[in-house]
Order: C-alpha cells, then structure tokens, then sequence
C-alpha cells in the first residue's frame, strides 16, 4: 500500500468550500493521506488551523504570500510571530517573491520576506517558498540569510537554479507541470535529479495535470503525479513515493 504525501495544497480555498470533506475522502481513497496546507495571508490562518485537527493528516503552514500583498500589514508579521509561537505549525509559509505579477510593489515583498525568513530561523522552521520570475532572487536571499532550510515549490526554474538550491538543503516541489509534454527542462531536472530533495504536491485548486486541464485541480491527483515522476526517473512507483512521503516527513518534522 502506497503512502503519498501532498506536501502543497490549499484546502482552505473557497473552491473547496461545496465538497472539502469528499475532497479530502478522495485523497486519502488514492493514498495522499499526508498534506501540508500553506496560509496566504493572516485571514487565512484561523480556517488552515481549524480544519488541521489532530490524526487528520493535515498539517498547517502559516505565511504572507507575496501575491497577497495588498492584504499584509506590518502588524501581521507580529501577528505570525504569535502564531507561531502559540500553534507551532510545520513550516513558514507560502513566502516568497513574485516579480511576475504587475502592481506588486517589489520592495514591500522584500521586506515582507525577509521579516518572514527572520521568523523562520528565529523559530526553526522550515520555508514553502514562493518564487516566480524571481528565483535568482530568491536564491540569493537564502544564501544571505544563511540558516534555512525548506522548499520551493512548483519549481520552474534551471538545473543551475536547482543545483544551488540543493547546495542550500532545499526541495524542489514538483506537481502539474511536469505532466506536460511541453516542460522539457523540468522533466530532464526531475529525470536526473537527487531523490532526497524531492517532493510531491498538488497546489490544489490549482495547477491542474495534463490529463485534468480546465479542471479544479485535488490533492487525490498527486498519485497521477507520481506515476509521472516515477516514469521519468525509470523508478518503481513504491520507491518514489515511500522516499518523496520520507522527504516531507523529514522537511516538516511530521512522525509516522
């Protein structure tokens, strides 16, 4: 029996309001009975909080996204910090930098990121990272800091990019986009690179595969992720999923 690990979804998201409980039935029916639900912004961590109960196999993150930019306030980052401290959470996040979406004022994101990678060594957390043409950035930044370890998700980046991200310690999340013919270099990078910085992930209601486009994407669809992953890197299914789960146990501090 598989056991995957949906190391990125939100479930908290509207679009799951009609059938979230189906949703999550659905997901644990394909054997995704571990996910990891990142906060986008400070109104978003009460719900994440409530629907993570204990044994459910949800875990919460708590972060501003950059693309939530203008729903932060400076008081919100005091605001994580309580959390933090009060709910100890798996990880710190989404964060990141988004330079791709126009009206996103860019220095508000730094500072917003770098207060929230402070936290995250203050506390020692792991970072669900966020980086859209802003990866060199990104990079840059955690290397600076020093300290962190976490992972980037949806990773779109270069085999450059994701070697001196491994050099950090950090994961590549790899969902969706890999199951389309068109994401050669992705695939080359997930074909060849090194298992322990692998993980799973949906980013449900979002990105969906190939094989659902024009859908609302689920956290079930990580199975069809992994039979991908699996193909490319010429592995049995059961190795890649028992070492992506063990991945995102170890990242998030999650026990058996």
């Amino acid at each position: 029996m598989l056991t995957l690990a949906d190391s990125h979804v939100h479930l908290d998201d509207a679009a799951f309001d009609v059938d979230r409980k189906a949703v999550i039935e659905r997901a644990r029916a394909a054997s995704v009975s571990l996910q990891v639900i990142p906060g986008v912004d400070a109104a978003s961590w009460p719900h994440i909080h409530a629907l993570c109960a204990p044994g459910s196999g949800l875990h919460p993150a708590y972060g501003m996204h950059p693309m939530f930019l203008p729903m932060h306030r400076p008081e919100h980052l005091a605001e994580l910090s309580h959390w933090l401290t009060t709910r100890r959470p798996v990880a710190v996040g989404e964060i990141g930098l988004d330079f791709h979406v126009e009206g996103l004022d860019v220095e508000d994101q730094r500072e917003y990121f770098r207060q929230q990678l402070a936290l995250a060594r203050e506390f020692d957390l792991p970072v669900i990272l966020h980086a859209r043409a802003a990866l060199d950035e990104v990079i840059a930044t955690l290397r600076r800091v020093g300290g962190l370890r976490g992972v980037v998700h949806s990773f779109a980046g270069s085999q450059q990019q994701a070697e001196q991200l491994w050099k950090l310690g950090f994961h590549l999340g790899i969902g969706g986009p890999v199951t389309y013919e068109r994401a050669q270099r992705l695939r080359r990078i997930v074909a060849n690179m090194p298992i322990d910085y692998l993980l799973l992930e949906s980013d449900a209601p979002d990105q969906p595969l190939s094989t659902h486009r024009g859908e609302r994407n689920e956290p079930a669809y990580v199975a069809e992720v992994l039979q991908h992953v699996a193909a490319l890197r010429g592995e049995p299914l059961e190795a890649v999923a028992s070492s992506t789960t063990a991945n995102v146990r170890r990242l998030f501090a999650i026990p058996e």
